[in-house]
């Protein structure tokens, strides 16, 4: 997938347009819940076991304090809780924004 045409914090949002025009504004809290972070998802071992991904579902009031862009593929966001590790690929966040409401 392409990158984004413009991807931006616009007060309490994220805001972000598509090359084929289409525009998402995404909260803190949605991006955080949806975080593709190990800490967040958890990951699965050799053994097929699941380790981590199993603290809290919500997060109220979490908003984003800044946000960089990973080569030309992703994006992570600093979130107001430190939460910091999550890699959005293009792909994943025009999935979840598609979720938006």
């Amino acid at each position: 997938m392409a990158s984004p045409r413009d991807i931006q914090l616009v007060g309490a949002f994220v805001a972000v347009t598509w090359e084929d025009g289409q525009e998402h504004f995404l909260t803190g809290e949605f991006l955080r819940e949806r975080s593709p972070s190990a800490e967040n998802m958890g990951e699965v071992d050799i053994l097929g076991q699941r380790w981590g991904g199993d603290g809290p579902r919500q997060f109220p009031g979490v908003t984003v304090l800044g946000m960089q862009r990973v080569g030309n593929y992703a994006v992570t966001f600093e979130f107001s809780d430190g939460h910091r590790t999550g890699i959005y690929s293009w792909d994943y966040l025009r999935s979840i924004a598609a979720d938006a409401k």
